[in-house]
């Protein structure tokens, strides 16, 4: 009988033995399994965040380039320094005498208006040269005939002024221009005689001085 209890106190014992370690085997591979787990996912939020950064920072450079061009684009500096009034009286003439020509006719009435500030024979800002007249005669017919004060200046005269003023000179330092076949036969006759011609655009022949 005693010889039957050591016997079953034995096997009880490494019964007990046997599950303590297997438990012991089990929760090691569950820790390592768990550990392994989390160092996959902390891992993946590494080497994903320096991503997400370099993207954003692509993106930043990108769109700071981009203002700094749109920037560039829209920045433009005139060679002439004009005053609001001179602005617009250029904008009228240009579309009173040009109005039916096409950007480069309208930039070369505007060319010729301001090589005319720019000659010391002539007055030495727009309005003047405009509104000039000697004897009462105007230099521009469509101040003379009142044409001036009612036109509509498009887009198009607006934008053949503003080259004009940046820069763009067409002109080949015209100081003249008239429209034969709607000018008086007297006034053609005074430009042939005194002056040098040197092209002829659209509607338009460009005078120099003789």
């Amino acid at each position: 009988m005693k010889m039957y209890k050591k016997f079953v106190t034995w096997m009880f014992l490494c019964n007990m033995l046997f599950l303590t370690s297997w438990f012991c085997v089990t929760g090691i591979k569950v820790n390592t399994l768990a550990s392994t787990q989390a160092f996959k996912i902390n891992t993946s939020e590494h080497t994903n965040e320096p991503k997400a950064d370099r993207f954003i920072g692509f993106l930043k450079k990108v769109s700071s380039g981009q203002r700094i061009v749109d920037y560039e684009v829209l920045k433009r500096e005139d060679i002439y320094c004009l005053s609001d009034k001179d602005y617009e009286v250029l904008l009228k003439i240009v579309q009173a005498e040009a109005g039916n020509e096409d950007e480069k006719g309208k930039m070369l009435v505007a060319g010729v208006v301001m090589n005319r500030v720019e000659n010391s024979r002539f007055p030495d800002s727009v309005e003047e040269v405009v509104f000039q007249h000697e004897d009462g005669v105007y230099q521009f017919s469509p101040v003379a005939n009142g044409t001036y004060y009612n036109v509509k200046v498009t887009e198009e005269t607006r934008k053949a002024v503003d080259r004009v003023l940046s820069g763009e000179d067409i002109t080949q330092g015209a100081l003249y221009f008239a429209a034969r076949k709607y000018a008086d036969e007297s006034k053609m006759e005074w430009f042939d005689r005194n002056l040098t011609r040197v092209f002829e655009y659209g509607g338009h022949e460009f005078f120099t001085s003789g």
